[in-house]
């Protein structure tokens, strides 16, 4: 497993953060449309990151972390 945790504790790292989000949510998003061919497509991943990143347009302090957890099985086809 990896873990990224970015502390937000100034209204600058508020902002890098949600660039940060803003840039996953929107390559998520066109990788999705690309893949089923329109937005009803869009996975319950892109669901959770786009809560995520309202939450990020508030620029409050807090902490975002970030967890990979990599399997050992290679992708289908």
């Amino acid at each position: 497993m990896h873990e990224a945790t970015f502390e937000i504790n100034s209204k600058s790292d508020a902002e890098a953060v949600r660039r940060l989000v803003e840039r996953a949510y929107d390559i998520l998003r066109e990788e999705t449309r690309e893949v089923s061919g329109d937005e009803a497509g869009q996975s319950e991943v892109l669901d959770e990151l786009e809560a995520i990143r309202e939450a990020t347009r508030r620029s409050t302090p807090g902490t975002l972390t970030i967890q990979y957890d990599q399997s050992d099985e290679a992708f289908e086809g």
